[in-house]
């Protein structure tokens, strides 16, 4: 399931950064293990990713990284957050761990073969996004897969109050329309309605077209 993240709507990364840093410990225990990782959810994208390589864009303290990697998955994973790094770096070592931002990717065009972006899109404002988009559509090879975990709602894009700040939902079909202008065509889709206190979520599986 997903688990919290820090928002901050239209602003630079390093505010990001500062959030995320201002958190990171409490994150951390509350997120960052692989027993928070759903067994739906991590074969949706096993099968969707592999064979990889992998960049987990917005890795977080690098438990989905490490789950791919134990899984024969070569993933290197990328976040903003020093925090979060130096944690993934001492806590899974021999696996790629960078400092980096989703916005502008350290990679050659047409060189990426998987990107695994886990709900690491929804501080973005929906005008954002289709650059954002772009980046990954440039960096993945032809036939390149895309896995991308959100936030789900029924009928419109629509912000929400989040713990931290607002976050954004997509109804499934409108994110997967603005992936297709983008670039890329859907192969499958997982969706996980209301459960207790958990916002219902979903997630594409594309290539690049």
């Amino acid at each position: 399931m997903p688990c919290p993240v820090v928002i901050v709507d239209r602003v630079p990364d390093n505010i990001v950064q500062a959030a995320y840093s201002a958190v990171h410990t409490l994150y951390i225990e509350v997120c960052g293990d692989l027993e928070f990782l759903d067994p739906e959810d991590t074969t949706f994208t096993l099968t969707h990713l592999s064979p990889g390589p992998v960049l987990d864009l917005g890795c977080g303290p690098g438990h989905f990284t490490k789950f791919l990697t134990d899984a024969g998955v070569p993933a290197i994973g990328i976040d903003m957050v020093p925090e979060f790094i130096t944690h993934a770096r001492a806590t899974y070592p021999g696996i790629g761990f960078e400092l980096g931002s989703l916005r502008t990717l350290d990679a050659p065009t047409a060189s990426v073969a998987a990107i695994l972006a886990w709900f690491s899109l929804i501080h973005l404002d929906p005008t954002e996004l289709p650059a954002v988009l772009a980046e990954f559509h440039r960096v993945l090879t032809p036939g390149g897969r895309l896995v991308v975990g959100f936030f789900e709602s029924t009928d419109e894009v629509e912000p929400f109050p989040h713990k931290v700040t607002t976050a954004y939902r997509w109804p499934a079909d409108r994110l997967s329309e603005t992936l297709r202008r983008a670039g890329f065509t859907e192969l499958a889709r997982l969706h996980h309605p209301t459960a207790g206190d958990v916002r219902p979520y979903a997630a594409l599986a594309l290539a690049k077209s």
